[in-house]
């Protein structure tokens, strides 16, 4: 059963080219997460991250928070710094027939 690792933030106008091309080279290294942009709010963004099972969206949701992870310098250009980083695990509400 597939599970998945969400964060969102809003980054700071003048940090957009920045952070654009620095998690346009972590998502080149990576597989297994998305990065995604509000069409109703510019600037606001979320990362789902694919894990294999809950347990390891937790692992995914500890490493993304923690400052040795490569995705942690995204807090430089969040408004508010990483306090203003929401990050959650989701499990399948349902099972998928599919």
């Amino acid at each position: 059963m597939q599970a998945i690792c969400f964060a969102e933030y809003k980054i700071e106008e003048g940090s957009r080219a920045d952070y654009l091309a620095y998690t346009g080279q972590l998502l080149n290294e990576q597989k297994n997460v998305y990065l995604y942009e509000g069409t109703d709010q510019i600037n606001l963004f979320v990362e789902i991250w694919y894990a294999e099972n809950e347990a390891e969206a937790e692992q995914i949701k500890k490493e993304r928070c923690s400052e040795r992870s490569p995705w942690y310098r995204v807090s430089e250009w969040i408004i508010g710094g990483a306090d203003k980083m929401h990050v959650w695990s989701f499990k399948p509400a349902l099972p998928h027939n599919g």
